[in-house]
């Protein structure tokens, strides 16, 4: 037997998202966050299979276009990153957004489409610049970002005592500064980089528990941004965010690995905006152009104040762009020996392997 998945690939100021447009997919659930869990608990196959080799490699990401939950919503959101399924990814939202206006599979309006979005963490209300059925600019209005800690001091091997944020921008991120690594924040340090935000990741999850107050199975330390000043004249800072491609162990300096988002990252910009804001660093209104290690930027702005839980909270926006790069039909026969993809230690850092089969219902005949 044969079976095809049909795929959107997109990039957003240079961050890969394949995105998957359909019901066929079968998630369950009555809410997005419920879904979310459905897809962690049954999809993890799927995921593999569609990011590892041969079909993807460790920068890429996906996008599980759904019905919305929620009626107020044009399409629901699942994102899948190498360490997991996700709530929310500004990059690949901006893939999603990009993939469904120009592919015309909402209704689009020229100059302007808007849309809202239903994600486990709450509804992202977008407005699309669109030209010529292409769309030009995206910008979404992201859930509402705090920061739960500001300079907190985290114990790293062979790095000794950081001080970093612990933040929520549509995931939680543990943000570090550049300099307080010892590193350039430059895509020539790009291996130094991943092992530092690899480091950073796992002692973040050791000794700083997290849960979002709304959603506790938003419960982990997803990601790790390195920032730092940028040189480019109009930039507000430049990040390099780091995705994990493996387990890591903090005693073997050997798994300290992982890949770097090429965007300036939309949920991580979101979240610096939210600890600058709390410093008294950024004001209202006030533009912030993040920089991501390629040199594409997203622009921010911060609406206004609100509270999550004990928490307070700002709105972020965050615009950017999205360019279609091909269409795909992916392929796996049940005599494929590799069903899930696989990793080689060449690329990837050590991972479980779990040869569990697709389920049969979480792909296109």
């Amino acid at each position: 037997m044969t079976s095809t998945i049909h795929t959107i690939d997109v990039h957003a100021e240079g961050e890969p998202g394949r995105v998957l447009i359909g019901s066929h997919l079968h998630v369950k659930g009555a809410t997005m966050a419920e879904r979310l869990r459905y897809c962690r608990e049954h999809l993890d196959p799927l995921r593999r299979l569609l990011l590892q080799e041969p079909r993807g490699y460790p920068g890429l990401c996906g996008v599980l276009v759904l019905p919305p939950a929620d009626p107020r919503a044009d399409f629901g959101l699942v994102v899948l990153e190498q360490g997991g399924f996700r709530p929310m990814s500004g990059s690949n939202l901006i893939c999603a957004v990009t993939a469904l206006v120009e592919t015309q599979s909402l209704p689009v309006r020229e100059p302007v489409t808007e849309l809202v979005v239903d994600t486990a963490v709450g509804l992202v209300p977008v407005r699309v610049e669109v030209s010529g059925g292409k769309a030009i600019r995206v910008t979404f209005d992201n859930v509402p970002a705090f920061a739960v800690a500001l300079d907190h001091v985290l114990e790293l091997p062979e790095y000794g005592r950081v001080p970093v944020d612990i933040v929520f921008g549509g995931q939680f991120f543990v943000q570090a500064r550049a300099a307080d690594l010892g590193i350039e924040l430059d895509a020539s340090a790009a291996k130094q980089l991943t092992r530092a935000g690899a480091v950073l990741r796992a002692a973040a999850q050791q000794q700083f528990p997290v849960s979002h107050p709304d959603n506790p199975d938003i419960n982990q330390v997803a990601l790790t941004m390195i920032h730092g000043p940028s040189p480019t004249p109009g930039t507000s800072g430049r990040n390099a965010v780091v995705l994990p491609n493996g387990e890591v162990d903090l005693a073997d300096p050997a798994t300290w690995t992982g890949s770097l988002d090429r965007s300036p990252c939309g949920t991580g910009t979101s979240g610096r905006m939210a600890a600058l804001h709390a410093r008294g660093e950024l004001a209202l209104n006030t533009p912030f152009v993040h920089e991501g290690i390629l040199g594409t930027t997203f622009t921010g702005t911060l609406r206004d104040t609100t509270r999550i839980g004990d928490h307070e909270a700002v709105l972020p926006s965050i615009s950017g762009r999205g360019w279609i790069t091909g269409f795909s039909q992916f392929v796996l026969h049940d005599t494929d020996p590799f069903p899930q993809g696989y990793v080689l230690g060449d690329l990837w850092g050590p991972q479980p392997h779990d040869d569990a089969p697709l389920e049969p219902t979480t792909l296109e005949r």
